[in-house]
């Protein structure tokens, strides 16, 4: 399993449901990376998708405990365990907050876009420069798109 997110550089990743970046080329780089493909979120991230629907070209997995959530596009799964029974090795989990803190642990590698920009957030990604067990594997180099600088950087679980 493996994660993909945009973060500030105090590695928030929304605020009030919305992300905290439009940035077209990382989007684009997040449908190529994701597309035909499982991707894993939670409810409030599903319903910020278009519509409130799942992914187009991808397996929808959604982590919810409300027993009667049944959305367009997307499975519901109540609990990590059967998340975990699910959804493939290379399945995506995409957010939010919560659904990263719960999966990270069973993840091996993160896909990070890293915003030079410190915008105010109320969710956040863990800190994986200071979270053991987690190493750069590859650092891009530093890219420019609507006024903000940003650089992709992958870690692994070492």
């Amino acid at each position: 399993m493996q994660a993909i997110v945009a973060v500030s550089q105090s590695w928030g990743i929304g605020k009030g449901g919305d992300l905290l970046f439009r940035l077209p080329s990382d989007l684009r780089r997040f449908k190529a990376m994701t597309t035909g493909h499982t991707v894993i979120m939670g409810r409030k991230t599903l319903d910020s998708l278009p519509g409130g629907k799942g992914l187009p070209h991808r397996r929808n997995l959604v982590l919810s405990r409300q027993s009667d959530f049944a959305p367009d596009r997307a499975e519901v799964i109540h609990s990590v365990e059967d998340i975990l029974k699910t959804a493939e090795d290379d399945a995506f989990v995409i957010g939010g907050q919560q659904v990263y803190e719960q999966l990270l642990p069973y993840c091996t590698r993160v896909h990070i876009t890293k915003v030079l920009s410190d915008p105010e957030a109320d969710a956040f990604f863990p800190d994986l420069d200071k979270l053991p067990g987690w190493k750069v594997a590859s650092a891009g180099e530093m890219l420019t798109e609507n006024g903000l600088s940003f650089q992709y950087v992958e870690y692994i679980r070492i």
